[in-house]
């Protein structure tokens, strides 16, 4: 076939393989001229199905996956490669044993998180949880779920710490670009020694190949995300898009239209020039510590 298929391997799992299934099913589709209404009629279904497949925002089933591959003239062992990749997507991901404390629209952020090349984000209330001690991420859980058992805080606190793995493995480790405001820096959360140790930590992170640390200190006045925190993800290959990424206290926003995310581009772009230099990051930690 003239479209090339995905890869395998992907270290996100299967969020990001049922997009990069779905966009190739979308490219084989249209370079065979057949209509989504056509596609929907071979595997007994509808026009929106094929749409959110294609999307990547439903399971596939590997009948469904066969019967379109058929009808787009893929042949062995490219069928059988391609079903097996289907049947991979299914597979679930590492957060799956977190699921009595995860919100299903959570999951869809973990596993595209898990996937990124590159990671983007701007805080102004806390440090991101990928930059989280044990201790401030239990305080922060706290916040919104004091009334939990202490395993059930335990669980939240592990589903968070856990995350922060993919910033230390071997094959192909995100980077990160975090920008905080100083008031999240400052912010309490825990205690004068959680804080503190908080505060170590993100100075140690600094140091990292893979972590950007950048601080918008008070003196800057106002700046361009004054909507809120939000994080953009992008990835390495290039059929998938850009996406952004807008947590809300029951529920998030993902945003992935090209004149969208290119404002959040901006904004963030906009971030990172009125903060801080990252190689001033250590040096701003080490004051906001002593005055702690």
């Amino acid at each position: 076939m003239d479209t090339p298929s995905p890869g395998i391997g992907l270290p996100g799992g299967p969020t990001a393989l049922r997009m990069l299934l779905g966009a190739h099913l979308r490219k084989l589709r249209e370079a065979r001229k057949v209509s989504r209404k056509a596609a929907g009629w071979e595997i007994r279904s509808s026009e929106s199905k094929i749409s959110r497949m294609e999307l990547g925002r439903v399971s596939f089933k590997e009948r469904d996956v066969e019967d379109l591959l058929k009808l787009y003239g893929v042949g062995e062992p490219e069928l059988t490669r391609m079903v097996g990749l289907a049947r991979e997507a299914n597979n679930p991901g590492w957060w799956h044993r977190f699921n009595d404390v995860l919100p299903g629209w959570f999951q869809s952020y973990l596993g595209l998180e898990a996937s990124a090349s590159l990671i983007r984000t701007y805080e102004i209330q806390f440090v991101p949880g990928l930059l989280q001690t044990r201790d401030y991420a239990r305080a922060v859980v706290m916040l919104g779920h004091g009334y939990a058992s202490r395993e059930e805080i335990e669980s939240r606190v592990n589903l968070r710490i856990s995350r922060q793995e993919a910033l230390s493995r071997r094959d192909r480790p995100p980077r990160l670009w975090a920008v905080l405001d100083e008031a999240a820096l400052r912010r309490p959360l825990g205690g004068r020694e959680v804080m503190r140790g908080q505060i170590e930590h993100l100075i140690r992170l600094c140091g990292k190949p893979n972590v950007q640390i950048q601080i918008i200190p008070f003196s800057a006045g106002g700046h361009a995300a004054s909507g809120g925190a939000f994080t953009m993800l992008r990835f390495a290959d290039v059929d998938l898009p850009d996406i952004v990424y807008l947590e809300q206290l029951t529920s998030a926003l993902y945003v992935d239209k090209r004149e969208d995310v290119d404002l959040y581009t901006v904004s963030m772009e906009q971030l990172c020039v009125q903060a801080e230099e990252p190689k001033r990051a250590p040096e701003i930690l080490e004051e906001i510590l002593k005055d702690m």
